[in-house]
């Protein structure tokens, strides 16, 4: 949803690898070649988060378990790191062809847990923000006291889909803006009355940043402006679909 103005979805670069300890608002106001406005939506890479907050895990020091052996084994992978996405994982949903798809404790389902051993120094793996949440809140604030720009941040991290080839990236934090666009009571253009139209907006915005931010650019945050959201205490956790409501499980 947005008004007249075209949307912009704007590169945010980063010339070196983000350390543990960085603050990340700086990071993106310096970099951003353009001032942060009021209603901006900033869009960041989970992997620079994870960087920050020191959430990388090296390999070499891991001692897989029996499960995790046998599980690599079967699947052709390295057992310290099937023993680390075990570590970050509340259940097995899926193992076929050499993936492994758990549901994260966060409750993400998705490929490793969010290990991932890419844009990283080789020997390590990268691990989900603990909450990933309260990270893009942190971000918001920090960016607000040395703006005063009230703006909407968003962590994104890329997902595979089910029935679908090609990934694309997904919402895992969200602070400042409602995560879902509901259409429910209101009235399409031919005056029916919408019942169950929900838009993950959240979603949609970070798939957008993902066009411009790549994954080999060194380019790990956006901004999106001229996007009209709805200012909220919003989260990734109210989008997770309960169980009982879940036709695939």
């Amino acid at each position: 949803m947005s008004n007249k103005t075209s949307l912009q979805v704007i590169p945010v670069s980063i010339d070196h690898d983000v350390q543990p300890g960085e603050n990340i608002a700086v990071l993106i106001l310096a970099s951003s070649k353009l001032a942060i406005n009021d209603g901006d939506v900033i869009v960041i890479s989970q992997k620079i988060i994870s960087k920050q907050e020191s959430r990388t895990v090296n390999l070499n020091m891991v001692i897989p378990s029996e499960l995790a052996t046998g599980i690599a084994s079967e699947y052709q992978k390295d057992p310290k790191l099937v023993e680390v996405i075990l570590s970050e994982s509340n259940r097995i949903v899926r193992m076929n062809n050499g993936v492994l798809i758990t549901e994260s404790y966060h409750g993400f389902i998705c490929a490793n847990a969010g290990v991932d051993e890419s844009n990283v120094e080789k020997g390590y793996a990268t691990l989900l923000p603990k909450d990933p949440d309260k990270s893009a809140s942190n971000i918001r604030k920090k960016i607000f006291d040395m703006t005063g720009k009230k703006v909407a941040v968003l962590i994104s991290d890329t997902f595979g889909r089910p029935f679908r080839l090609g990934q694309t990236d997904h919402a895992i934090g969200v602070s400042g803006m409602e995560s879902i666009l509901s259409y429910e009571g209101k009235q399409d253009t031919f005056g029916k009355t919408l019942r169950v139209t929900a838009i993950s907006s959240v979603d949609e915005l970070c798939a957008a940043a993902e066009l411009v931010t790549g994954k080999t650019t060194k380019c790990p945050a956006a901004i999106i402006r001229n996007f009209k959201f709805i200012p909220n205490n919003g989260n990734v956790i109210s989008m997770l679909r309960d169980e009982k409501e879940d036709l695939f499980r």
